[in-house]
């Protein structure tokens, strides 16, 4: 087996991976909408401070998504370890 061949497969492995962190920021944030839905419906005079603090959240778990996507583009596309 050539040591390039093994090496491009590895990164096509470990970009398939990185695209996993997707679906743990979107099960998060799926439950972080549902609770601060359940949280303005018990206290709708709180809607603004709820709205706000779930968006942050919203926002910092999307980011982990983001770096597993850019990690699998350079893994893919501009693959530094060939």
């Amino acid at each position: 087996m050539d040591g390039r061949s093994f090496i491009l497969g590895m990164s096509a492995l470990s970009a398939g991976i990185c695209t996993l962190s997707g679906l743990g920021s979107g099960l998060g944030q799926g439950i972080a909408a549902g609770k601060a839905a359940e949280a303005v419906g018990r206290q709708p005079e709180a809607r603004n401070s709820i709205l706000s603090t779930m968006l942050v959240g919203a926002a910092v778990a999307e980011t982990c998504s983001v770096y597993g996507l850019v990690i699998a583009l350079i893994l893919l596309m501009a693959n530094p370890l060939v």
